[in-house]
């Protein structure tokens, strides 16, 4: 394993959280928050985008929580920059801005979950532990926007889930989505692994995406795994 990827977690350890928001008080009541659960702990905390990724790069960390609107570099760019920085570091977003626009940008920057600071004492907990899971946290409101999205596309003629991959891809997207390692999916479609990591790959060129995260993501999406 790089050096520049971090392990996620065991069931049995603390998840260790890089906060940053450029409000004192509003990092102090999320640590609040947080810091309550057993599986919890902030162990750093940033005022802007830009300490956030040096703390990364310091600190040892499972899950950046960000801000969108930050001075210097907003949470986006830090996420971005986290994303390429280390891989397998999870990322979620804290807004108060209930925005289409920012969300679909906080998908494409990395992000596996968008929380609205207006209910961050209901929802904050249990985005953290999703997105350890790997899996994706969608708030009301953004399950909304996805699917006037997804109808907004093919009433455009855009094209749809299954017009985009071959059924074997289809197979495998499924499989890596349900958290299916290559050797696994090897065995179960008689194909070997070399030719696993190849429609992986190209399932990742295709659809534009980064990782298995964001295939997760596609497959709900396309209706081939329930969320």
């Amino acid at each position: 394993m790089s050096d520049t990827t971090t392990p996620a977690p065991t069931p049995s350890s603390t998840i260790r959280i890089l906060l940053a928001d450029d409000h004192a008080l509003v990092r102090r009541g999320v640590r609040l928050i947080l810091d309550q659960q057993p599986d919890l702990e902030v162990v750093a905390e940033a005022g802007d985008g830009a300490e956030a990724i040096e703390l990364a790069r310091t600190s040892e960390v499972d899950l950046a929580v960000l801000d969108i609107a930050m001075p210097r570099l907003t949470g986006l760019q830090a996420a971005r920059e986290l994303a390429a920085l280390k891989p397998g570091l999870r990322i979620l977003m804290l807004t108060m801005h209930d925005n289409e626009q920012y969300f679909f940008q906080a998908l494409k920057a990395g992000a596996s979950g968008y929380v609205l600071k207006s209910v961050a004492d209901r929802d904050l907990v249990a985005a953290c532990r999703a997105a350890m899971r790997d899996e994706p946290f969608l708030y009301p409101g953004a399950v909304t926007a996805l699917i006037r999205n997804y109808l907004d596309r093919a009433r455009h003629g855009d094209e749809t889930p299954d017009q985009i991959l071959t059924p074997r891809e289809e197979e495998v997207l499924k499989l890596v989505a349900e958290g299916h390692s290559s050797k696994e999916i090897a065995d179960l479609l008689f194909i070997s692994i070399k030719t696993v990591q190849r429609h992986r790959a190209n399932l990742l060129q295709k659809l534009g995406l980064r990782d298995r995260l964001d295939l997760t993501r596609y497959a709900i999406r396309a209706g081939l795994i329930e969320p």
